[in-house]
């Protein structure tokens, strides 16, 4: 195996391995196994379980942060299509990582202290982001097509509308497949109620 595909499948273990444990849970011993290296080898590349933690939970944290902002930086698009993809493309992304979210807060909950150790980052990247959206909206408002809003409020409408179905998909299954037939039928439903919910409140004048 070279040296790359070692540290690759390294990491792979190790996100698979998190993702399903959490960080007290997961064992280096697994991720060595899983990823098909000694013990001594996962300990060259990253020293300690810590470490290895930190650089899968600044992957997931960016990725996370890329699904909300990916179609809001597309200069092409306009504002009120990037609101839609934008809320569509956050929950099919949740839709195919179902697990992040719960990880996700769960550490930041029990371990706060991580997100001081990415929290420039994430700084330093929303707020150019944050900007951007910004000026956007003040356009639109201007042009009447809609109302007021602060960005943060934007973005925490949709995380927060799309995030909530898969923290709480356990208990909404009782009702998804009773309702809608079977769980896909209920997410694709619940994806354009999220997206309605979002484009009433920026009171989009043709829909009125």
């Amino acid at each position: 195996m070279e040296e790359k595909t070692k540290e690759q499948a390294i990491l792979d273990a190790a996100e698979q391995e998190f993702l399903e444990k959490g960080f007290e849970a997961a064992k280096t011993t697994s991720i060595a196994s899983l990823a098909g290296v000694n013990h001594a080898m996962l300990h060259y590349y990253y020293r300690t379980k810590e470490n290895l933690f930190n650089k899968i939970f600044e992957k997931k944290l960016g990725i996370v942060r890329d699904s909300l902002f990916v179609f809001f930086d597309d200069p092409q698009l306009p504002f009120l299509e990037k609101v839609q993809r934008s809320v569509e493309g956050h929950f099919d992304f949740l839709k195919a990582n179902p697990g992040l979210p719960r990880f996700v807060i769960n550490e930041l909950i029990f371990k706060p202290k991580r997100l001081s150790q990415v929290e420039e980052t994430i700084r330093k990247i929303g707020k150019i982001s944050l900007q951007r959206m910004a000026a956007e909206i003040d356009a639109e408002v201007k042009r009447g097509t809609i109302t007021p809003i602060e960005p943060v409020h934007l973005l925490i409408d949709i995380a927060t509308l799309n995030v909530f179905v898969f923290v709480a998909m356990p208990l909404l299954n009782i009702f998804a497949v009773e309702t809608f037939g079977s769980e896909e039928r209920f997410l694709e439903a619940r994806k354009k109620e999220n997206v309605e919910i979002i484009m009433r409140r920026l009171k989009v004048m043709n829909n009125e």
